[in-house]
């Protein structure tokens, strides 16, 4: 048994997730954990909602809330949508919490006391129509890389590049939209990640098999241009951690709070700790997952995110911890994905564009979207939800393929044999065949789950499916039963065996599907098919079973119209 530890990046506050949102991390990162489980290895799997920074403050205002009330009514609402999709996290915490607020002021000494934050007069955005300095996304213009009209003033959301707000052309006020803004001198702290930049080159090296996407955006922002730069990781805002706190070994910065890309990532071991506290833990509980000298050394870390998130996960949270010189557990594998688009444009929190969370549970169950998201993830290339894929998938993979299979075998067997597993009959080569197929496909699902492979996992579950309808349509039951009924019971056995199977190796991808059809078999063994002879004679003659309801009901032509239609607009 293997202890891992599984994060995914932390979802803002404002508002909530499209689908495009939930495939870049949140998903992938669930499905990766209810494997892991399932194999029978010990899993923490942490995510928590990011609170702080102007995303927060903008839709606070927005929604005429204050901001600690907004965060809190959010988090009950990102939690819900997250128990919706069936998110399987050990704690969902908060970026606000008392924990995370401590943990950073802390790890932000360490770096002072190191000598790699450095006071720097620099120079900021001030709205003179809003009376305030104007950090970060309170700024949005053109991007001076890409021309993109609507970036923000710490990061283009179209090319990636990390920017400054006065490195924005025709930049404007994100609060007021004004335009009256001038350049004024303020204080803020620096991360000297330049320092640092030799040893992340030399870490990001060690570490084997990262995905490409990873490695080359983390090497993007080591060795292009100028190289790493020193960062800012204080701003000018009231909702925040304070950056002057007792022992802070600086001065004169009160009014002022860290950045939210410092704080963010100290959540995953903050969040860790709220885990210990809410179970009524002391500190080793949550310091085993996360501290080299208190039994972390044994664990294997990873990460889920977006590739925008990456520079911060490869480059910016391991020099925090790196250079803290305190024993943290490093990340030892980081998946990242590109992006899912929306029918011919791209998913947009901020213009509403694309299928959130909520709508997409309002139409369909939980299992429609995982299954399509995760077997169309944005592993390679960018991706594109389309209704019509979407449709063609559900039916034809979920509906067509697993559930007529649960259908076709529990119906005969009731009208045949009776609500149990039938007596008598003993199978042949046909299933011995059946048995090694079977074998081979789960071997390969095994080996990509574990690769964290996601699209090739969900093509060998399906393969999986498929061999189980080639062998009904083969042995064809309903036949042999009018010449042969010993033969027919041995047959229907084994599917009704094979339907429990499916159960138990679906589960990380369709979880709620595969409860379903575990509750319909009466059976509570989810055991991994380890041997797969001896998992088809799990249920044994004589076990009960109930004939389910219809698990996959087909998306129809007018339900795709329709929700093409609604959702061709903003929110």
């Amino acid at each position: 048994m293997a202890r891992i530890l599984i994060t995914s990046a932390l979802p803002y506050i404002n508002g909530i997730k499209h689908l495009g949102n939930l495939v870049g991390s949140q998903l992938p990162a669930d499905l990766y954990a209810r494997y892991c489980r399932a194999r029978g290895h010990e899993v923490m799997f942490i995510c928590a909602t990011d609170e702080h920074g102007t995303p927060a403050e903008l839709a606070a205002a927005k929604a005429g809330e204050a901001v600690d009330a907004y965060c809190a009514r959010m988090h009950a609402v990102q939690t819900d949508l997250a128990r919706g999709f069936a998110l399987s996290f050990d704690h969902y915490g908060r970026s606000s919490s008392a924990r995370n607020h401590a943990l950073t002021q802390h790890l932000a000494a360490k770096l002072g006391e190191a000598g790699l934050i450095e006071e720097v007069a620099e120079k900021q955005v001030y709205s003179h129509t809003d009376g305030r300095f104007l950090p970060d996304r309170y700024i949005e213009g053109t991007c001076p890389n890409c021309g993109y009209e609507r970036a923000r003033g710490d990061q283009c959301e179209n090319c990636t590049k990390q920017l400054d707000p006065t490195d924005l052309i025709n930049p404007r006020s994100a609060i007021s939209g004004a335009t009256d803004l001038e350049v004024r001198e303020t204080r803020h702290l620096y991360l000297r990640q330049s320092k640092l930049r030799d040893t992340l080159d030399q870490w990001i090296d060690s570490q084997q098999g990262w995905p490409v996407l990873t490695t080359s955006i983390a090497k993007k922002w080591l060795h292009d241009g100028d190289g790493l730069q020193d960062r800012g990781i204080t701003r000018d805002l009231d909702w925040g951690v304070p950056v002057q706190f007792e022992g802070a070994p600086w001065q004169g910065m009160e009014g002022k709070v860290f950045y939210v890309w410092f704080d963010a990532p100290i959540e995953y071991i903050a969040a860790t700790a709220e885990w210990a506290d809410a179970q009524g833990l002391d500190d080793s509980a949550w310091r085993r997952w996360w501290r080299r000298d208190e039994g972390a050394e044994d664990v294997r870390y990873v990460q889920f995110m977006g590739k925008d998130n990456v520079p911060f996960h490869t480059l910016s949270f391991p020099a925090t911890l790196i250079g803290s010189a305190e024993p943290w557990k490093m990340v030892d594998y980081i998946k990242s994905f590109n992006y899912l688009n929306y029918d011919g444009g791209q998913f947009s929190t901020s213009l509403g564009r694309g299928v959130f969370m909520d709508q997409a549970l309002s139409i369909l169950p939980s299992d429609y979207w995982r299954w399509w998201l995760l077997s169309h993830a944005p592993e390679n290339s960018d991706s594109e939800f389309t209704w019509e894929n979407f449709q063609s998938s559900v039916n034809k993979d979920l509906a067509d393929v697993l559930g007529n299979l649960v259908s076709r075998v529990t119906k005969f067997c009731r009208s045949k044999f009776g609500e149990t597993v039938p007596t008598g009959g003993t199978t042949g080569a046909r299933e011995d065949q059946l048995i090694a197929d079977l074998t081979t496909r789960l071997r390969a699902y095994e080996t990509h789950m574990e690769a964290m492979e996601i699209r090739k996992s969900a093509g060998e579950l399906r393969a999986l499916w498929v061999l189980g309808n080639e062998y009904l349509q083969e042995a064809a039951p309903w036949s042999s039963f009018k010449s042969d009924p010993d033969l027919a019971a041995a047959q229907i056995r084994l599917a009704l065996n094979l339907i429990r199977f499916y159960a138990v190796v679906s589960q990380p991808f369709i979880p709620e599907a595969s409860a379903r059809i575990m509750a319909d078999m009466q059976s509570d063994n989810w055991s991994w098919p380890a041997d797969v002879a001896a998992a088809l004679d799990t249920l044994k003659p004589g076990h009960a079973f109930t004939v389910p309801e219809v698990l996959f009901a087909k998306i129809t032509d007018e339900q795709r119209a329709e929700w093409e239609a609604r959702f061709a607009g903003q929110r």
